[in-house]
């Protein structure tokens, strides 16, 4: 049975790089892009009109921030899926995407297949974070991090589940979590369910997003 195409709308205020967009995208048989909008009010009339799959969105608009156009096209469409492609990197603009409900990030000069493979990737309920955009503070959170200087807040884990949360902040797969601490897949599925719960949260983006500023509370970069 052949699978419908994904459709995707374009959210940028700039229309040569919406057109660079729709052409590449147009290289890909099961992308499809139904529509394009360079304001959040544009977008939402769109996501609303058009119901797409998965919008691309950069976060400087000329009537609202990124993290704005999140909330406010989640609170019409909860199922949309959002992939953030921008120029800013800084480590506080990727978490406040995070939280305000984005499923992926990546910057604009990422290379082409992994531009595909990152719209692939959210589009199949999946996170995606480009490996850069968090750099900095991922390599304190390997290299400095200790979960006793965070009692508070990772005192709501276990031991183990403390474990997983670098692991899942580096995009790691469930299979890739499971191979390095020698757990089954199932495990590794049974431990974030507990971590989402006890942190509230439903997304493993929701996670990372909670564990970077958690991780960053006591230390400035």
């Amino acid at each position: 049975m052949k699978r419908l195409p994904i459709r995707i709308i374009l959210i940028d205020d700039h229309e040569m790089v919406r057109k660079g967009l729709r052409s590449f995208l147009g290289l890909g048989r099961d992308l499809l892009v139904v529509g394009e909008a360079g304001t959040v009010a544009e977008a939402v009339a769109l996501v609303e009109r058009l119901r797409p799959q998965l919008v691309m969105l950069d976060m400087k608009l000329p009537d609202a921030s990124g993290m704005d156009a999140c909330r406010r096209l989640l609170a019409i469409a909860p199922h949309l899926r959002i992939l953030v492609l921008t120029s800013y990197a800084e480590d506080a603009t990727v978490v406040a995407a995070l939280q305000s409900g984005a499923h992926g990030y990546v910057l604009k000069d990422i290379v082409a297949d992994e531009l595909m493979r990152a719209i692939r990737t959210v589009a199949e309920g999946r996170s995606y974070l480009d490996p850069r955009v968090t750099q900095q503070t991922l390599h304190w959170i390997r290299t400095t991090w200790r979960p006793e200087a965070h009692p508070q807040g990772m005192a709501r884990l276990s031991p183990q589940e403390r474990l997983i949360m670098p692991l899942l902040a580096e995009g790691k797969t469930n299979k890739e979590i499971a191979a390095q601490l020698r757990l089954s897949d199932k495990t590794v599925k049974n431990y974030l369910a507990n971590i989402f719960e006890k942190l509230r949260v439903n997304r493993r983006t929701e996670a990372v997003a909670w564990f970077i500023k958690e991780s960053q509370s006591d230390y400035t970069i």
